[in-house]
């Protein structure tokens, strides 16, 4: 049993918890949060957490073997070296960190304490995606020519202004950081590194500082041409499609949008997988209900015990941050940019 501790209690630390509270590989038995209101009292009450009142008594607490960050992105890295620093394992939730320099101090020091660094690309462990990554790498697809994601939800128009997301040294190009990083990992997953990448990026509804419409054309090292688009202030939707010399696939689903139950959140991102070869009629293939949360939970608590490695590398979590780093740097300039 890996016992866990969380940090950061908001909408997305809670269904954390409650996807593996009656697990026998992993539990999470200490939290911190910022507020520290009734509502997080009752939860950690509810689930049998010990409700903390700093960071430090978390990281400096020999019970306990690892900590879930579900913080702001701005805080990841000195948190995952002070995490490091006391031998403890790290889950990190998605963005990693503001910047490819922080994600290589970040890496670093897990590397240099010997303990495991795992990041929050969820989507990867639906069996959905995992099967159009096997038919991607059995040929079914055959050469793989183009990649494209849309990504949209309505929370950019509620967003309160205190929130991480509704600022824009926080949250540059919008929807990047709360959405378009899955795609952005998920292409890495599927065809490999990129090269190259154009933004644009505006505000056109929110009222908040931030941009709700943000496009991206990137070019991977080995040619392939991928689009993703994010908005934030339209109805929740996933797409997802990749066109091949032997036919495309899609997969379809949902975006976390407010309102949504946990086990929605946990179970139901995908919806919808059609697969189209060059001749005949397309395959509507069966999509399950299935908690990614806990799925990746259990893997990171796997590795933890000296099992598989986690299996999203620090090799593509380090180039996924180099991505989003020259997207937003050409979102500024107007030209296209080089990751590096």
């Amino acid at each position: 049993m890996i016992r866990t501790a969380i940090v950061g209690l908001g909408w997305w630390g809670k269904t954390l918890v409650e996807s593996v509270q009656d697990n026998k590989l992993i539990r999470f038995t200490a939290a911190t949060t910022r507020s520290r209101s009734k509502v997080h009292k009752e939860f950690s009450n509810q689930h049998g957490i010990d409700l903390r009142d700093n960071y430090s008594s978390l990281i400096e607490d020999p019970d306990i073997d690892a900590i879930l960050l579900a913080t702001p992105p701005a805080l990841h890295r000195n948190e995952i070296i002070a995490a490091a620093e006391t031998g403890k394992h790290i889950l990190c939730e998605k963005p990693f960190t503001m910047n490819a320099k922080e994600a290589m101090e970040a890496i670093e020091a897990t590397r240099k304490a010997g303990v495991v660094l795992g990041i929050g690309y969820n989507r990867r462990f639906h069996p959905s995606w995992i099967d159009l990554r096997n038919r991607i790498l059995g040929g079914e697809l055959g050469q793989i020519l183009h990649m494209e994601a849309t990504m949209t939800g309505p929370n950019g128009l509620t967003l309160p202004p205190e929130a991480w997301r509704a600022q824009r040294d926080q949250a540059p190009c919008g929807g990047l950081f709360p959405m378009a990083v899955h795609a952005i990992d998920g292409m890495i997953n599927l065809g490999g590194e990129f090269q190259e990448a154009y933004a644009y990026s505006r505000r056109a509804v929110v009222p908040n500082e931030v941009d709700d419409t943000t496009s991206m054309l990137l070019q991977m090292k080995d040619g392939t041409s991928c689009s993703i688009t994010t908005i934030m202030a339209t109805a929740g939707n996933f797409g997802f499609r990749v066109f091949g010399s032997k036919g495309w696939a899609y997969l379809g689903g949902q975006t976390h949008v407010a309102g949504q139950s946990s086990e929605e959140r946990r179970s139901r991102l995908f919806g919808s997988y059609i697969f189209q070869p060059l001749k005949g009629d397309a395959l509507s293939l069966d999509v399950p209900e299935f908690d990614v949360n806990r799925a990746e939970l259990e893997a990171f608590a796997n590795a933890c015990s000296g099992g598989p490695d986690y299996p999203i590398s620090l090799e593509d979590t380090l180039h996924c941050v180099s991505t989003t780093d020259a997207v937003i740097k050409s979102a500024n300039s107007g030209k296209p940019e080089y990751v590096v």
